[in-house]
């Protein structure tokens, strides 16, 4: 296909779960947090080629991890990565009485 014509292609949310081998929930989330611009005809969802390869270049050139947006949540928001303690192990669990 011609690069003109890739640009310039549109995309079902299953071609794209499949291209990046992800569930099409996934893809929707994305779509739904503004996070994969997308089309809407009717109630169907299209997404452009162009768009979906601007992200994926703009997260091979990252900082090693893979991030599709610059200012979303991350895991860190939610763990500062402090231990929190160790499990420990009862050693009557499990025993009958």
């Amino acid at each position: 296909m011609p690069e003109y014509e890739r640009d310039e292609s549109f995309l079902t949310v299953a071609e794209v779960a499949e291209l990046l081998k992800l569930n099409q929930q996934t893809v929707r989330n994305w779509i739904d947090a503004g996070t994969l611009p997308a089309f809407r005809v009717g109630r169907r969802v299209r997404i452009l080629r162009a768009d979906l390869d601007q992200i994926l270049a703009r997260g091979r050139r990252g900082s090693g991890e893979a991030s599709f947006r610059e200012d979303g949540p991350d895991a860190r928001d939610f763990w500062g990565g402090e231990p929190v303690g160790s499990a420990e192990v009862d050693p009557d669990f499990g025993k009958r009485i």
